[in-house]
Formats: structure tokens, sequence, C-alpha cells
């Protein structure tokens, strides 16, 4: 993660943000995204969207196609060029006493055209360093919401995966190995 308030520094932190005001500290997994339309509004995204921007690099990302009979079909979507994507992302620091946590939500927008043919929703992608360098300066909310957009047509390539990606728990290399696309009777 690299974050406005060191954008020098890459740093770890957990997936699904936990608002700084959360009694527990847990991670309920429900915040791993944030939809860029009424981020603003929501109370959990509504303090880090102002004041705590991250860039999530990611080499590729995944979104599943419902199958005829409702199976999930997982699918692999990356750069063309190769290039690293960055995602926009939210962040938030957690403490109680001694215990810290900081943990952060990807921001989402509706699918380019790569992306609809899967899902409506896709990553918001930071593809320039004029709108990464952008997304971390202090910037008010209002001068760099217009970058929470899909990324432009073209831009991404994507191939089927094996289903072993639907195992919660299953992580190992071959996810990134294309898979043979299965022929649709219907």
């Amino acid at each position: 993660m690299v974050t406005n308030d060191a954008p020098g520094l890459l740093q770890t932190m957990e997936w699904g943000l936990v608002p700084h005001r959360s009694a527990d500290g847990k991670n309920s997994g429900k915040l791993i995204n944030a939809r860029a339309e009424g981020i603003a509004e929501k109370p959990s995204f509504r303090e880090p969207v102002q004041r705590r921007r991250c860039l999530v690099p990611a080499d590729s990302f995944y979104e599943w196609r419902t199958e005829p009979g409702g199976r999930k079909a997982p699918y692999r979507i990356f750069s063309k060029n190769g290039d690293l994507l960055l995602l926009a992302g939210i962040w938030d620091e957690w403490q109680h006493g001694n215990e810290r946590k900081c943990t952060f939500s990807i921001i989402t927008t509706a699918a380019n055209r790569d992306v609809a043919t899967l899902h409506n929703r896709m990553p918001v992608i930071l593809a320039t360093a004029e709108m990464q360098q952008a997304w971390l300066a202090p910037l008010p909310l209002n001068e760099v919401a217009p970058l929470l957009h899909p990324a432009p047509d073209g831009m991404l390539a994507l191939y089927r995966v094996s289903e072993k990606l639907n195992r919660p728990g299953f992580d190992e290399p071959s996810l990134h190995t294309e898979a043979p696309e299965q022929p649709a009777l219907f």
C-alpha cells in the first residue's frame, strides 16, 4: 500500500476497512470495497476519503461471470501492457491501548467495456502518474472525485482461471494460469 501520509513507502495493511471509531477493531469483511458514488456520505468512508487515501498495487484482479445454472466462473483481469495496476483506495487506523491496526478498502466504480461482460463494477484504476499523485495529494474530495471513473476501454485483458479460486483459502500461483473456457450448451 502507498498512503498519502508516507507516499515514498510501501506499507502492509489488512484488506477490509476497520473505522478508527470501531468499538472492538474487528474486521467483519464487509468493508472491502467502497462505491465511488456516494462515498462521502457513508459514515465509515467519509473521513478516510477526505484525509486517508492510498494506492493499492495489484498485478491483476478477479471477477466472476455467472454461468447458466448459477455457476460462478472466475476470470483474471490485468493490464494489457503488463504494467502494475494502481487501484484507488482509502485507509484508516484503529487503535486501542497498544493495539494498532491499519486497514483499507478498494474504491469501485461502474465497469468499463472490458469488464462489463463479467460484472457491473470494477476497481478504480489510477492509470497515470498524474492521477496517482493527485489521489495522494492533500486536495479536497471535490478536486479528486473526477478521478473515480472506469479505466479506459481497451486497457485491460482477461482470461478464465480455475474454479479452485472459488475455494476459500486456496492460494497458489496456479490461480494465474489460464483455464479453458467451458462450452455453453445454451
